[in-house]
């Protein structure tokens, strides 16, 4: 049987999006103003830090309604899953990064980011991220200095 071209392109558009889909599916963020990761999958654990809002976490492994999640500096432990989400967050893994008007080192400069802080996404272009800080400043970074993808 013969397939017809359009219908080809179609089934390569849609495999191409659910592979991207899968690929940030292995990513949360932490819902709640703060949750506690554990131990293990379960409260019964021991506590072994609190995250804040929008911290992002790429899953390892699940055991019930329990993910078992990695941080950017490959920290492990357990958290329960409704509290998290899948709105897009990426933290700082440079010790700065430069926020910029627009997706490329020729814009002007509207703020910086510090090793360690949490940005919500909010679009991306080629190898840059549109974020937000946590006091609202809006600017364009480049990917290769976030976490969480």
């Amino acid at each position: 049987m013969k397939l017809h071209r359009p219908l080809v392109a179609a089934v390569a558009a849609l495999t191409m999006m659910a592979a991207s889909s899968l690929a940030h599916a292995n990513y949360v963020s932490i819902a709640r103003e703060s949750v506690t990761m554990r131990s293990g999958p379960g409260t019964k654990h021991t506590a072994q830090w609190t995250l804040s809002k929008g911290y992002p976490l790429k899953v390892t492994a699940r055991s019930g309604k329990w993910v078992k999640v990695r941080d950017f500096e490959n920290d492990t432990g357990w958290v329960y899953k409704p509290m998290t989400s899948q709105v897009p967050h990426h933290i700082v893994k440079a010790s700065t990064a430069n926020l910029r008007s627009g997706p490329a080192t020729r814009y002007k400069l509207v703020g910086k980011a510090g090793y360690g802080e949490v940005l919500r996404a909010l679009d991306q272009r080629d190898r840059w991220v549109k974020v937000r800080t946590d006091a609202g400043v809006q600017g364009w970074v480049a990917r290769s200095l976030l976490w969480g993808w």
